[in-house]
């Protein structure tokens, strides 16, 4: 008598390629930024197996692809990943993978390698991706058995997400790609976050209670839409003046009016003062890094300012200023469990004289010159939608907008927390593949833009209309400053030579507009919204008015603002060209 074959349950054979691309799926991966490269060709051949539940985003240059998956992330809170090549290809990705180091943001950087059996020859592109990116990432592995893909891919979205986030690198030796293997997918399982002690929120409670001019101070990344709504609740009870860290106003609506400002590369020096004379500061996600502390020099000396420290990760508590009291939890945990205590407030003259401030410091001056760039960055904080997604590089440029712009509840501003040049239109670019129907704007200067601004050409690939501010001084801004003040006149390697940007737009394809006046800008954002194509907008600004506090002849005579303690990077500005239109 014949018998039924036994039924198994192990899976069809499936290339390392194919394992891989639906090992993303598993983990609820549906985005792929990518600049393809040979040594990943199974990879590909794997995503395009899954094309209807992976989009696969074409991208022209390594750092900017692995720009867009970073944005992605910190923008949607999810797992993003990015493929390069191996050898240049991962030289180029690695600014991408320091940018969410820095900015605790979750990724999966994938490296082609080489195959295993030439590993240790100097072979063609080879490099150790253990030793390089070591310094720069949460974990560095390499996949050389196919069957472990699902294993590896499930524990790197668990270390991406978990406890500080950040990004995760793996290399995927070549010959691996193409094994054929039976392995079960590997779904993805919820890690539990830490959850505040009880204990600890008590005593923050009396901390908060003795306090006279408290300053609840927000950073971090992995806040959720209720985690913000319990953070304001709380601070709102409690009467508490919230400022945010460098470049993280996406965390609290600015048109609140207990918002003072940014603690930051350019924050206003009337904060800063009055940070120097609370009695208690809440940080809660920040690091208390270099940029938030002014080069740690706003807490002087340690100790004398109390400290509550709020983070995901032990390590991090501690590590820079020695806290009364540190609390290991998820944000949107210690958020929930804070907006229960009872309302106790803090004196409300304390948080209406710094909301005075921040209102002050927004009041534009009469700059200089035929376009008031304060004056630009009031009119475009009317031109944005309610839920605008704002992308900005590194630079002097990028202070006006966090000087003169309150950021409101539904709209985002993100940009690198490192200095990254060259991030904006590549973030702008994951930003609007992520909400196509959100209006999306970068702001980035001459220097930026040349950087990554061929990344437009991605726009049209897969249709998605960001505008991009490019603020023109035909200079490497932030380092002309640094250079005039401590080498006055003496002008060396800052200097740039530009084209004409709107004519860059427009060879794609695109909408391009030059403006030289305060008048003509908010016309020509108009119609570049109106356009529904990638668009480009120059701001040509004067380039003697190197910061929004100081001018190049006040640098040179010593009478600027004090030296901000933090290290900025490079960045922007130019000369008055004639109008195109």
């Amino acid at each position: 008598m014949d018998h039924p074959p036994a039924r198994s349950n192990r899976p069809a054979a499936r290339m390392g390629g194919r394992v891989l691309a639906d090992a993303l799926v598993a983990q609820g991966i549906d985005l792929v930024f990518s600049v393809p490269g040979e040594s990943f060709l199974d990879v590909l051949d794997g995503l395009y197996d899954n094309r209807q539940k992976l989009k696969l985003v074409t991208c022209r240059f390594e750092a900017a692809a692995v720009h867009m998956a970073e944005a992605y992330a910190k923008l949607t809170g999810r797992l993003a990943a990015a493929f390069v090549t191996r050898g240049p290809g991962a030289c180029h990705g690695s600014i991408g993978v320091h940018v969410a180091m820095q900015d605790s943001t979750p990724l999966l950087l994938f490296v082609g390698q080489i195959p295993l059996a030439d590993s240790g020859r100097d072979a063609f592109q080879e490099v150790d991706y253990r030793r390089m990116f070591s310094p720069l990432a949460k974990w560095v592995t390499q996949i050389d058995q196919a069957a472990r893909i699902p294993e590896v891919i499930a524990h790197a979205a668990d270390v991406a997400l978990s406890g500080r986030p950040g990004p995760v690198v793996i290399a995927l030796s070549e010959e691996m790609q193409r094994d054929l293997v039976s392995v079960p997918d590997v779904p993805r399982a919820p890690v539990a976050a830490p959850m505040p002690d009880p204990a600890a929120i008590a005593r923050l409670d009396a901390l908060l209670a003795q306090a006279r001019r408290p300053l609840l101070l927000l950073g971090g990344s992995g806040w959720t839409p209720a985690g913000r709504a319990a953070i304001a609740a709380f601070a709102e009870r409690r009467r508490l003046p919230v400022a945010v860290g460098f470049r993280r106003q996406a965390l609290y609506d600015g048109t609140k009016e207990n918002f003072v400002g940014d603690l930051g590369v350019g924050a206003d020096p009337a904060l800063l003062a009055k940070a120097r004379e609370a009695d208690l500061i809440l940080a809660v996600g920040s690091r208390l890094g270099d940029a938030v502390t002014q080069g740690y020099a706003l807490f002087e000396p340690p100790g004398e300012v109390p400290i509550v420290q709020v983070h995901p990760d032990g390590a991090e508590i501690g590590r820079v200023y020695r806290p009364v009291l540190g609390i290991v939890s998820d944000l949107n945990a210690f958020a929930a469990a804070a907006a229960a205590l009872p309302a106790a407030p803090a004196p409300g003259e304390w948080v209406a004289e710094l909301r005075r401030l921040r209102e002050a410091g927004r009041v534009v001056p009469d700059y200089a010159g035929p376009l008031n760039l304060g004056q630009v960055m009031r009119e475009l904080e009317t031109l944005l939608t309610p839920d605008a997604i704002v992308t900005t590089d590194a630079g002097n440029f990028a202070t006006w907008a966090t000087r003169y712009v309150n950021f409101s509840e539904r709209q985002r501003y993100i940009g690198p927390t490192n200095g990254a040049m060259g991030y904006a239109v590549p973030a702008a670019l994951g930003a609007k593949i992520a909400f196509p129907e959100r209006m999306v704007v970068a702001l980035v200067g001459d220097g930026g833009f040349l950087m990554t601004g061929q990344e437009i050409a991605t726009a049209f690939h897969h249709g998605v209309a960001p505008i991009i501010l490019v603020f023109n001084n035909q200079m490497y801004g932030t380092i002309r400053m640094h250079q005039e003040r401590q080498y006055p006149a003496r002008v060396s390697g800052t200097a740039l030579t530009n084209p004409d940007f709107a004519k860059f737009v427009e060879a794609f394809g695109g909408h391009g507009e030059t403006v030289t006046t305060t008048e003509a800008f908010a016309p020509a954002f108009a119609r570049a919204v109106a356009s529904g194509r990638p668009a480009v907008i120059e701001i040509v600004t004067n380039p003697e008015q190197i910061t929004s506090r100081a001018t190049i002849a006040d640098l040179r005579a010593g009478r600027a603002a004090p030296k901000p303690a933090a290290k900025p990077k490079r960045a922007p500005a130019a000369p008055p060209r004639a109008k195109r239109r």
